[in-house]
């Protein structure tokens, strides 16, 4: 199925150094339209070039040249006559002599062969290295809102954004190195302008441990202002007398940096990204900052057009799991953090209420597992005697010897109370009182085992004078895939903000870093059992029969949608690109659709479950409790959803018959 870049949300853009030889025009403008066009060529719609990049930035004196500042105009005119046939707008840097006689370091806005505007520098280094105040005016100081130049006079000025015709989202604002640096960047009020891009051509000079900084600097900028931030640095070219340059350049998104350039390279580099501006908006629709945005009449809106194009390919990374770190040390880190928030949140609420005393289901699977072990480091933190842990296990209809042996092991191991109830007679007493053929294996027979389990646990709770800790994961409550009034309810569930792909994870880093020995070995094997409620019997050799992801589907699939819908607000047909985009290899696309039009539905329909959870630490970005992160009627519909997923089920279809 062919996907529209700019309905899902997306721009291709660039960042670029190219070779350079200071004040050696000619050669400059070449390597630049050279790179230009390899840009377009591979589908770049925007791309950010260095400050001064037509000249170089360490000319010193020679900017006074009159001849240089000709040929740098007269270059900016072949630039931009190089851009005329093709896709692409660009950004760069070069040289401007204005009307009264001030020089300006500027950064120029090019498109179909024009130059749209020139927006001169605001803060000026002086000091150190730095010395451009020698040449060069400020912002501040201009006297013309336009300036003529390249034959044809263009907007002048700071206050200057560029706005997509056919993307209006797509709203590009400028600023030139040192803007960045200062305490209060023009990038910042550009964002509150609603500019979703923002363009730095820059020269840095390189010394030890800048590359680093640099790369925080223009992180934390996106991250602050919701925005892409495209920054780009002169190269080794600029390299002259005491300094060295490397050009450093980078896309970062919202914090996160999704391309960058080798450094000290003396051949042009290159680096693409396809960046979201539509999770910009998004992310900035939820932001009470850009709820009273900043004066957008004091900027200057210059429109442009650039042809739409299909996305075969999606340059950018879409993690398969996007809860888990792919790097295995941050994985770490993460885990680490997640369990000191968990058994922190359990602790504070046992000292609150006075209780030496908990009580948890256990039943051999990851989530109980998880809960058992975050309450047993919860009661060590707080030097209660590990014996006020009661944990018991609960053998029903569907308990295999591998999850109750695992079970009553581990409890025993960890020193905690091991209680074992078997509840066969009390439920089949209740099938005897409301009527149910025990020979029927439907809800009523799967769901009345859930509810005795946990009637059995509040009473024990009493007995004790403790609380009932929750197992429940965040991917069952986004499913609805627990019982209401059963393993639903609890007096505090401690797992409430852990997706299922990284409870697996928490619990093999236990099993790594925080327990050793057999402990250690069981906590494996649990890894390694199928996820199962067990309320139907094993098969014949006592094999768990009820495979949780056979019935409602892979997590590692309702985890990415969750997190596309409720973190990013994706609509159905961008979460199944990038659900292919990320899956290609694991899943066909009729496979994923039909677990996500599985998700919604479930989704929608279990709200109610949701709006009465007990109270839980929340731990991630993605959080269900209706007190906190998610306010959804019970009642909502997913009609919009469903017939979206409709449309990509029937356009799959008709793909499939036009290849036959």
């Amino acid at each position: 199925m062919k996907f529209s870049s700019y309905k899902l949300g997306y721009l291709r853009i660039g960042v670029a150094s190219p070779r350079l030889r200071v004040a050696d025009i000619d050669f400059n403008c070449g390597e630049i339209c050279r790179v230009i066009e390899r840009a377009a060529a591979l589908g770049c719609r925007y791309l950010v070039l260095p400050e001064l990049a037509v000249t170089g930035y360490s000319c010193g004196d020679l900017f006074f040249q009159q001849l240089l500042l000709e040929k740098a105009e007269d270059a900016v005119r072949r630039i931009a006559e190089t851009s005329a046939d093709l896709e692409i707008a660009v950004t760069l840097g070069a040289p401007v002599a204005a009307e009264g006689g001030r020089l300006f370091n500027c950064a120029f806005f090019i498109a179909h062969g024009r130059v749209l505007g020139a927006i001169p520098k605001t803060f000026l280094p002086n000091s150190n290295e730095f010395y451009e105040e020698r040449w060069f005016a400020s912002d501040r100081e201009r006297t013309s809102d336009t300036l003529e130049y390249a034959g044809a006079r263009i907007p002048f000025g700071a206050d200057l954004i560029f706005q997509l015709r056919q993307f209006p989202e797509c709203r590009i604002g400028v600023e030139i190195c040192e803007d960045l640096w200062a305490v209060q960047p023009p990038s910042s009020a550009l964002a509150l302008a609603s500019a979703t891009i923002l363009a730095n051509p820059s020269a840095s000079p390189e010394i030890l441990g800048k590359p680093d900084y640099r790369r925080s600097l223009v992180q934390s900028q996106s991250a602050r202002c919701h925005a892409i931030y495209a920054y780009a640095s002169a190269g080794p070219g600029e390299s002259s007398t005491d300094l060295v340059y490397s050009g450093h350049s980078l896309i970062c998104e919202n914090g996160m940096t999704l391309a960058e350039t080798e450094r000290y390279s003396f051949d042009s580099t290159l680096e693409l990204a396809d960046v979201d501006i539509q999770r910009m908006v998004s992310e900035r629709h939820k932001n009470s900052t850009f709820s009273a945005r900043g004066d957008e009449n004091a900027f200057r809106t210059i429109e442009f057009s650039l042809a739409d194009q299909d996305l075969d390919e999606l340059r950018r990374p879409v993690p398969k799991r996007p809860f888990v770190p792919a790097a295995r040390h941050e994985r770490s880190d993460r885990c680490r953090e997640i369990f000191a928030l968990q058994t922190t949140a359990l602790a504070r609420r046992l000292e609150h209420i006075g209780s030496k005393k908990a009580v948890i289901g256990v039943s051999g699977g990851l989530d109980s597992t998880l809960a058992l072990l975050v309450t047993v480091k919860a009661f060590d933190r707080l030097g209660l005697d590990r014996k006020g842990v009661v944990s018991v296990t609960m053998p029903g209809y569907g308990t295999t010897s591998r999850t109750r042996g695992n079970a009553e092991k581990l409890a025993e191991m960890l020193r905690t109370t091991l209680r074992v109830i078997p509840i066969g007679d009390a439920v089949e007493q209740h099938f005897a009182d409301i009527g149910h053929d025990p020979q029927v294996h439907d809800l009523t027979y799967e769901n009345s085992q859930a509810r005795e389990r946990t009637q059995i646990l509040m009473d024990i709770a009493n007995q004790a004078k403790g609380m009932v800790i929750g197992t429940g994961d965040l991917s069952e409550l986004a499913l609805g895939w627990c019982t209401y009034n059963g393993d639903h309810m609890s007096m505090y569930g401690v797992n409430t903000g852990v997706p299922k792909t990284l409870v697996r994870y928490l619990v093999e880093w236990c099993a790594e870093s925080e327990f050793a020995g057999a402990e250690s070995d069981i906590l494996h094997d649990i890894c390694a059992t199928p996820v199962s409620p067990e309320l139907l019997p094993p098969d014949e050799s006592g094999v768990i029969q009820q495979v949780t992801e056979d019935h409602i589907g892979p997590y590692l699939l309702h985890d990415f949608f969750l997190f596309h819908t409720v973190r990013l607000q994706f609509a159905p047909a961008k979460v199944f690109y990038l659900a292919c985009a990320a899956f290609a290899a694991e899943y066909g696309e009729e496979v994923i659709l039909r677990w996500m039009r599985s998700f919604y539905t479930r989704f929608f329909t279990h709200q109610f479950k949701r709006s009465c959870l007990p109270d839980g630490p929340k731990i991630g970005s993605v959080s269900l409790s209706p007190r906190g992160d998610w306010r959804m009627p019970s009642d909502a519909r997913a009609d919009l959803w469903l017939r979206e997923v409709g449309a990509l089920e029937q356009a799959l279809n008709l793909a499939h018959g036009s290849e036959k």
